[in-house]
């Protein structure tokens, strides 16, 4: 069985538009700098998937995501020109890792953070409890369900 989870990005950076019109609709999700964010990429495996969350404007997830390949080392931390480097990353100790992500589906209609807020199936979503900030977050199968089908789209798999 795929896990699950939420991927949040600032549309202004990098939006839904610009994973569907990637090559393949397929992009390596990069500049992670939480250890806990970053650990959950780790656990991510081929086959999961994700809501593609935008936050900041409108905050609210507006498709699906699939993993299309495992976690490995991120190579804008070893980059000085690269917003994301990060000096204390070495070849040999990465510290910082990536996904590639494929879309999967396009929701119908944005599910707005505060339509996911009045579903009392949510209260317990990680990202609606006080003070969640994480980009990267394990998502339940019954939350994932349940915002698929805000989002317009039947039970099968995305």
């Amino acid at each position: 069985m795929p896990r699950h989870w939420l991927l949040k990005t600032e549309p202004g950076c990098f939006s839904i538009d610009d994973l569907a019109a990637a090559p393949g609709q397929t992009t390596a999700w990069d500049g992670v700098r939480n250890y806990q964010a970053r650990n959950f990429l780790r656990e991510m495996a081929v086959g999961d998937l994700a809501l593609f969350y935008h936050s900041v404007v409108n905050p609210s997830a507006v498709g699906v995501a699939e993993i299309v390949r495992e976690a490995y080392p991120d190579p804008t931390a070893l980059d000085p020109d690269d917003r994301h480097f990060d000096p204390r990353a070495t070849p040999e100790d990465p510290v910082w890792f990536m996904v590639d992500v494929r879309l999967a589906a396009r929701f119908a209609a944005p599910v707005t953070l505060a339509a996911m807020r009045r579903e009392p199936e949510l209260a317990g979503m990680e990202l609606l409890r006080k003070g969640s900030r994480l980009s990267v977050m394990p998502v339940s199968a019954e939350e994932f369900a349940l915002v698929r089908r805000l989002g317009g789209l039947g039970p099968q798999k995305a």
